[in-house]
């Protein structure tokens, strides 16, 4: 299968011009002249045998084989074949401002192309260019959109530009995948924001976090924004009321302070924790030594070290914690290096200790591989993953169709789990939280030894 899928893949790159020509591209049929019916075992008899046509003359419907069915898919994909479903066509627009988003002009049209090619839909996607993210190019943009029938939108767009759309506030149907809503204002129902939360991922890392807190990040936007947030939810002193009865909580593995009861009033007393230790580090992109960070430097023995920078420039710090003997007791990152290029361009022993928060955690291999064929990724790259969930969901919208992801939608922001792994020798695995009793004061280990 995977090499008729490389033999096919120069029509699939040609197969992008329906966004250029009013053309349609021809449609195959496949017409079933076997009188006898084929099931499951009949029909993966064709699979094994390479006899793609008579399986496909049987699956005109979705097939309960959840294997058979994927394999259905992507052949109704690879040959464009004529529709079985009735109904209007899908009609999507994309905004897409070129100078903002760079390759992502390109990757997330391929993204909704390769989803929709997967469905047995006539559809409609047209791209809209827009020289900047100003309220008037924006808005002359969705008035050309509206005027050509569009109603649902993918909008890969900045903060900037987001606002921009919320200080318009079309009547029309546009998905951020590249946004989360709690970055902006609105309650406009006709908004939804797909991007996965940075924020939440911090706070999930952060119970892993051991004092002092070291955090390297770039001079980016978003390098300083998740370092001055993990460094305020780190150190912010937390008031805590507790009863008489009740244990210590941990912060992580970090013992925090027990309440105090007033024994004559009888009333819980608020005790403030001490404001935990923060070490920031910021990290220019044309830095590539880092000695007078690391070499001997004893605030970062037993330290948490936590990382907000793209991959090359992660991989380079890696590399010298190790080289200059940090000795640091963990190292947490972001979805920013949920990356395979972790695992080829550093040591084992460089993320031995590393922890990675990701939200890519549904996984559709007939979208995986015609994205791929499209030299496009889903699997590792979360934009065009936040933009995949985007198109699945207008689809739902136009078609009443079972969404193929189960992403939750709440309050128009796309609600993504989160799992922590672990970068191993030749794959990201699940992370298991090691017991570090060293980091346990003495008298709480004599309570649990009790």
């Amino acid at each position: 299968m995977k090499k008729l899928l490389l033999l096919l893949l120069p029509a699939f790159v040609f197969a992008q011009s329906f966004m250029l020509s009013n053309i349609p591209i021809p449609k195959t049929y496949v017409e079933n002249l076997d009188p006898y019916e084929c099931d499951t075992e009949c029909m993966q008899e064709y699979l094994d045998n390479g006899m793609v046509f008579s399986f496909l003359a049987h699956a005109y419907a979705k097939l309960d084989n959840v294997e058979q069915n994927d394999a259905r898919v992507m052949f109704i994909s690879i040959f464009n074949l004529g529709s079985f479903s009735s109904g209007k066509k899908l009609k999507i627009a994309l905004l897409l401002p070129y100078k903002k988003i760079g390759k992502y002009a390109s990757s997330t049209t391929n993204a909704c192309f390769a989803y929709l090619m997967t469905k047995s839909h006539p559809f409609m996607l047209k791209s809209y260019k827009v020289e900047s993210e100003s309220v008037e190019d924006l808005t002359a943009a969705l008035d050309a959109m509206r005027k050509d029938g569009f109603e649902y939108i993918i909008a890969p767009l900045t903060q900037t530009g987001a606002n921009n759309i919320i200080a318009i506030n079309p009547a029309l149907h546009i998905y951020f995948p590249t946004v989360n809503k709690k970055d902006v204002n609105t309650s406009s129902s006709f908004l939804t924001f797909g991007a996965i939360d940075y924020k939440a991922q911090s706070d999930l890392l952060l119970k892993e976090a051991y004092e002092p807190l070291v955090i390297f990040s770039d001079r980016s936007q978003t390098g300083k924004k998740l370092a001055k947030y993990q460094s305020e939810e780190f150190k912010h002193p937390t008031t805590i009321l507790e009863d008489e009865n009740s244990s210590s909580s941990f912060f992580g593995d970090t013992l925090s302070v027990f309440s105090q009861m007033q024994e004559k009033k009888e009333e819980v007393a608020p005790v403030v924790t001490p404001e935990k230790e923060v070490i920031n580090y910021y990290v220019s992109r044309r830095t590539t030594n880092l000695e007078s960070y690391l070499k001997d430097n004893d605030k970062m023995v037993d330290s948490t070290i936590f990382i907000n920078t793209p991959i090359i420039k992660t991989g380079m710090i890696l590399s010298q914690l190790t080289l200059y003997d940090v000795n640091e007791t963990n190292i947490l990152s972001t979805q920013i290096n949920y990356n395979p290029l972790l695992l080829s361009m550093t040591q084992y022993i460089d993320r031995k200790d590393m922890v990675v928060a990701n939200s890519i955690t549904e996984h559709n291999n007939v979208l995986i591989e015609t994205n791929a064929l499209l030299g496009n990724d889903i699997e590792y790259d979360w934009i065009n993953y936040t933009t995949t969930i985007g198109i699945d969901y207008f689809y739902s919208l136009i078609t009443d169709d079972e969404k193929t992801y189960y992403s939750k939608i709440k309050n128009n922001q796309v609600d993504y789990e989160i799992e922590l792994l672990q970068p191993a020798r030749s794959r990201f695995v699940e992370y298991v939280r090691p017991t570090r009793e060293k980091n346990f004061p003495e008298e709480d280990l004599l309570e649990k030894s009790e």
